[in-house]
């Protein structure tokens, strides 16, 4: 029994020995594949992988990134859109408030104003922005006089404020801006500008801040260093914000943070900004002596409103030359009024026709118009004549000569002499004490002859 599951135990492994032992033996006994036989499987093994990753790469969905590329902004080639030139100027801090949100609104709610302003600085921006990067300001400073003037250069404000950037007349005096008979330089374009910009910078030493300066700028520098003294003996902060001041300071910031950000992303705000040319719009040319404004607009062959607009600071039908008077024309009206100027000169003709004229006695303004041919307002506006100003015989007046021209935009567009306000202003407030002190003179009076008759009386 044992032998014959021995021999069947046997007889089993026998095959699986024999088998086994000859096919490892003939694997090992196998040659060897040469290099290049290798380097064949290999590419072969390598093209079916890059076979299959194309078929795996078409079976998963790319995915791709739909941002647009970051922007690039490009310093040295200059834009030709000055608009975006003053975008790149901005170097002031940004504030963020309920006051700016309130500024936007109100601008944005008057489209047509904020338009008429944009309008009306396409003639100034250039100059005043090459000024601002030529010192080294931010261009922020540019849209300053949207919010003093709305970039009218010949708004007067209540406070005796003048022209483009609404210097007071002892500013304008402290800095060099002439204020006479014949003209005022607050209205100047480039006077005033290179003035407001002296004073901007002189104010940003005094602070080290651009939103103290402007506070000052506004509100007065003296005004604003007693409340950055008060802040400091109470411990408080000395920023803008924290220091107490007029409503019409504390709205200042707001509204140029207000146009500032309209100007930067108009689109966003929904607001239409046509292209600016990145382009001076004006230049300056020299006076060879007096020259009437209307003769000049002539010359440069463009209406008088465009020229007063360009030259506010003359304030009489003549512009009273010397030396250091130029006149600002449009760069394509140059060469014009140069031609135009040396053919008129070669005839001999005067380029001053308005004359002086003494008042003689028992003489009125009224027969003086009449005579030279205008109107009675238009006479004592281009003499600067007011409600209150004495007329007597001996005063001094303009009156058109023989060829002089006096269009009727000449006596509706030349700038009025601030003075007379002033003398007007002046004369209601001393004619206002004068009536109270009469009358408290008078009430006086009354009771001291009351009193005077009940004495009397009594006594009897």
């Amino acid at each position: 029994m044992f032998v014959r599951r021995f021999l069947v135990a046997a007889a089993v492994c026998l095959p699986l020995a024999a088998c086994t032992p000859s096919q490892t033996i003939k694997e090992q006994n196998q040659p060897l594949q040469s290099g290049r036989q290798l380097s064949a499987a290999q590419a072969a093994a390598d093209k079916g992988k890059a076979s299959a990753e194309p078929a795996k790469a078409a079976s998963t969905p790319e995915i791709r990134d739909d941002l647009p590329p970051m922007p690039t902004l490009d310093l040295t080639v200059p834009p030709t859109d000055l608009w975006q030139r003053i975008r790149n100027g901005f170097g002031m801090r940004d504030i963020s408030s309920p006051l700016v949100a309130d500024r936007e609104a109100y601008y944005l709610n008057r489209p047509d104003t904020l338009r008429q302003i944009m309008q009306r600085s396409r003639k100034y921006l250039y100059y005043i922005v090459d000024e601002l990067e030529r010192r080294g300001m931010p261009t922020e400073l540019a849209l300053l006089p949207m919010i003093e003037s709305a970039y009218n250069p010949r708004a007067y404000s209540r406070s005796r404020a003048l022209g483009m950037w609404q210097f007071i007349p002892s500013t304008g005096k402290n800095y060099k801006l002439d204020q006479n008979w014949w003209r005022d330089e607050r209205r100047d374009i480039i006077a005033s500008t290179n003035a407001a910009l002296d004073y901007l910078e002189y104010l940003y030493e005094m602070h080290g801040d651009w939103h103290l300066a402007l506070a000052s700028y506004n509100w007065g520098e003296n005004a604003v260093a007693r409340a950055i003294a008060k802040n400091k003996a109470r411990g408080l902060p000395t920023d803008y914000a924290s220091l107490p001041m007029p409503k019409e300071t504390r709205y200042y910031l707001p509204k140029l943070q207000a146009l500032k950000n309209i100007i930067s992303q108009p689109e966003l705000f929904g607001f239409l900004l046509d292209p600016l040319p990145n382009r001076p719009y004006f230049a300056t040319v020299g006076l060879p002596g007096d020259m009437d404004v209307a003769l000049a607009a002539h010359l440069a062959e463009m209406p008088v409103k465009d020229f007063i607009d360009l030259n506010p600071a003359y304030q009489r039908p003549v512009i009273h030359g010397d030396k250091d008077t130029v006149l600002l024309l449009p760069q394509d009206k140059l060469d014009v009024f140069n031609a135009n100027l040396k053919s008129y000169t070669d005839q001999d003709k005067p380029l001053a026709t308005w004359r002086t004229y003494r008042l003689k006695r028992h003489e009125s303004l009224a027969s003086v118009a009449k005579r030279y041919k205008i109107s009675l307002s238009g006479l004592k506006r281009l003499n600067g004549i007011g409600r209150h100003t004495r007329v007597r015989p001996g005063l001094n007046l303009l009156v058109p000569g023989p060829h002089a021209r006096v269009p009727a935009q000449l006596l509706t567009e030349l700038p009025k002499d601030p003075r007379l306000r002033r003398t007007s202003h002046h004369y209601r407030h001393r004619h206002y004490r004068h009536r109270r002190v009469k009358h408290r003179h008078v009430r006086h009076h009354r009771r001291y002859t009351i009193k005077r008759k009940s004495t009397h009386t009594a006594k009897k």
